[in-house]
């Protein structure tokens, strides 16, 4: 237990850098550890919800630094990043080889016992989304409300990425925001589309 405590006041080792939404959230998190301190043991399910969510906040992830001047979309690039084994092919194959070879990287990866331990009665699907950068580093990851645990093992995976060829605009390297659906359940499955809003930190 003492080792739960001490994960969540890592995790709440950040800066501070705005005022009332954070003031609330510390203000539940000091709660969170009250209630372990009272209640003496957790459950493994509420241990590995203490653990997901402090995976999802404890790297620089997200979209904050999220611009439109210094990015553009996947589908709009001249050529796409090209993913370990897609080179030297035409854009249409290079872009179906990346669809190709990113998904099946993350079903490889991903570990579906998280998702079957949610004993869900039908599959269900999160968008998630991540940029790959002038240098082909994959950075700027969301994933939309899911359950922490999901969130924080799509979170996992993408940062385990290899590094690809950046996508080429112009004759110029650019970094891509990409998008994708993950559908899980009894199994894991990903659709590699454009999803056309900003995705938002909710």
């Amino acid at each position: 237990m003492l080792s739960i405590v001490l994960v969540l006041l890592s995790c709440k080792e950040t800066p501070d850098t705005s005022t009332n939404t954070e003031s609330s959230l510390i203000m539940k998190i000091n709660a969170v550890q009250e209630q372990i301190m009272a209640q003496g043991n957790i459950s493994e399910e509420e241990e590995q919800a203490i653990l997901s969510l402090c995976s999802i906040m404890s790297h620089d992830d997200g979209l904050a630094n999220f611009s439109p001047d210094y990015r553009m979309i996947l589908k709009d690039a001249d050529t796409p990043p090209v993913f370990e084994g897609c080179e030297e092919l035409s854009k249409e194959k290079t872009r179906a080889c990346f669809d190709t070879k990113v998904a099946a990287f993350i079903k490889r990866e991903f570990n579906i016992l998280l998702a079957q331990d949610l004993k869900l009665t039908e599959p269900k699907q999160v968008d998630a989304f991540f940029i790959i950068d002038d240098k082909g580093n994959l950075t700027g990851m969301k994933v939309r409300n899911s359950e922490v645990t999901i969130q924080a093992e799509i979170l996992r995976v993408l940062r385990k990425m290899p590094v690809m060829i950046p996508a080429i605009h112009h004759g110029e390297r650019v970094s891509v925001l990409c998008s994708m659906v993950v559908t899980y359940g009894d199994a894991i499955d990903i659709d590699l589309v454009y999803i056309p809003e900003r995705p938002t930190n909710q």
